[in-house]
């Protein structure tokens, strides 16, 4: 019956030690593993700020939906400044400028249009794949509009977003709903997102 006790005794410590060490490593693990999915979820909202601020300045309007966005990508083409040559350290000692330069023809700057995808990513980057969460099959949520602004005047705004529950899905449930209870207490979106529909921030992102 002793060996019994002790056997059990013994299980018991190596039981709360484990619970201890996966309370103290449980979060570590979850913040590493949130902010690696927050760097991409970042860099792919980022990217599709270029290419929304990149169809106003064309089009006079932000996109409302993917399909449209990713075919401006894809078919439009933008104007894109050509650089060769530049100036030498001996030239600029010398005095030289830019504009003299290209009087020259030591330097020559062109103005040519390229596919929009080209311009702003280059050439190797995935157009379909703007639309996606990354590591997921989710898609960015994704509104466009115009409101008032303080002054009266109307603004068009766009707003991407993707929630917790979508890019962090997978990871601890409760470290998540922790998560969503702060934003919410914070008065803040629970996910991560770029530009807004119902206030002008020029298109800051909520990380930023």
């Amino acid at each position: 019956m002793k060996k019994i006790l002790n056997a059990l005794l013994a299980l018991s410590v190596v039981v709360m030690l484990y619970l201890c060490t996966m309370s103290i490593l449980g979060p570590i693990k979850f913040d590493e593993a949130k902010g690696d999915r927050d760097k991409a979820v970042i860099k792919r909202l980022i990217d599709i700020r270029t290419a929304q601020v990149a169809f106003m300045n064309k089009k006079g309007d932000y996109a409302t939906t993917f399909d449209t966005l990713i075919s401006f990508l894809k078919n439009e083409k933008i104007p894109y400044l050509s650089k060769t040559g530049s100036l030498t350290d001996e030239q600029l000692e010398a005095g030289m400028t830019e504009a003299e330069a290209k009087k020259q023809h030591l330097i020559i700057r062109d103005t040519i249009f390229v596919s929009a995808k080209d311009t702003l990513f280059g050439p190797s980057f995935n157009a379909d794949s703007i639309r996606f969460v990354p590591g997921t099959t989710k898609q960015f949520e994704l509104q466009a509009t115009e409101i008032p602004t303080n002054a009266g005047v109307w603004m068009k705004v766009f707003q991407c977003n993707t929630p917790y529950d979508v890019y962090l899905d997978g990871l601890n449930r409760q470290e998540i709903v922790n998560l969503k209870d702060k934003a919410s207490k914070q008065d803040r979106y629970p996910g991560l997102q770029v530009g807004s529909v119902v206030e002008v921030n020029n298109n800051a992102g909520n990380w930023e």
